[in-house]
């Protein structure tokens, strides 16, 4: 399986980065070992977290994810064998989003207890807070990088213009870089990448990752009616897709699933990866089953014909709202 480095960094990743908002919502402790030990079997070593995950589930109150992933790095004794990313800034029950110097060098020695390591690979700003200035918030991430806490940082969901200015700031002040920007990305989705912040990433050599690659399960399929979606969990994340222009993305990745004989889901993920300046596409299984989409999309070679179908299809509603 080919490697990419994130950034200007020695850090590498597959081409899927597996998401971890499932440990302990979706998959208890028993099954989340299951699936880390056959991501780790199958050569899938970048496992992307967060601190809030996943405190929306009821019960939680964030951290478990990390906790899994803590305890099964320990218990296998697997720890350098895992580039490991988290995230801080989310609402973790003090009412607001917060990325002040502070809180980061807080909550990020709260990570570390739960991730039972010493270090974290990548650490992104998960949240922009929309009032700390990004010269403070760099300062917290160099305060951990030269404690060896956190070896590089990231940045998720961050404006235009506020990435914009945390790399001058890098560049001017000598603070670190974001080294990966992590967007929602995907067939369904695509605004919020394409335009300012992929010119910014590409000019700035930052890696990009994307989330929601799968748009909550929406693009494998499975869910093509609202009867489809009673009593599932993503119900509230997947409804609004089934319109015309969902229903036509479907219909596209049904047809060069059919030609490659490979999942829905290994075609929308190899879309992702085969896009300009994406690096890994970040996704989630619950199963074991659910790996080989995995494995279908880093191994199919999408023709030119195959890529300008599946993008004709999910710009049509751009055009649509012009």
């Amino acid at each position: 399986m080919d490697v990419k480095n994130l950034g200007n960094t020695d850090l590498q990743t597959p081409p899927i980065i597996f998401g971890g908002n499932v440990f302990g919502w979706t998959l208890d402790e028993k099954e989340s070992f299951k699936i880390l030990d056959e991501l780790l079997e199958k050569g899938y070593t970048c496992i992307d977290t967060a601190d809030v995950y996943s405190r929306w589930a009821d019960g939680n109150e964030g951290g478990e994810s990390e906790k899994i992933i803590g305890k099964w790095m320990k218990e296998r004794q697997v720890r350098d064998k895992i580039t490991l990313a988290t995230k801080v800034g989310s609402d973790m029950g003090q009412g607001q989003k917060n990325i002040s110097k502070n809180y980061i060098l807080k909550a990020a020695q709260e990570s570390l207890k739960r991730l039972q390591t010493d270090y974290i690979d990548l650490y992104y700003t998960h949240w922009d807070d929309d009032r700390t200035p990004v010269e403070e918030t760099l300062s917290a991430y160099q305060e951990l990088i030269k404690n060896g806490a956190v070896k590089y940082i990231g940045a998720s969901n961050l404006s235009p213009a506020r990435l914009r200015d945390s790399l001058n700031a890098s560049n001017d002040k000598s603070l670190p870089k974001y080294q990966v920007f992590q967007q929602e990305y995907n067939l369904m989705n695509r605004d919020k990448v394409e335009g300012d912040i992929l010119k910014l990433c590409q000019t700035n050599n930052v890696s990009i990752t994307t989330y929601f690659s799968l748009a909550s399960g929406f693009l494998t399929g499975k869910y093509r009616t609202k009867d489809d979606l009673e009593g599932q969990n993503r119900k509230d994340f997947v409804k609004d897709y089934l319109d015309d222009h969902g229903k036509n993305i479907l219909k596209s990745l049904d047809e060069v699933a059919e030609e490659h004989g490979i999942s829905n889901a290994g075609v929308a993920l190899a879309w992702i990866i085969n896009r300009p300046g994406i690096t890994a596409a970040i996704a989630s299984a619950t199963k074991s089953s659910h790996l080989k989409a995995f494995d279908e999309a880093t191994a199919v070679q999408l023709s030119k014909a195959d890529m300008e179908k599946l993008n004709e299809a999910s710009s049509k509603k751009k055009q649509q709202d012009n």
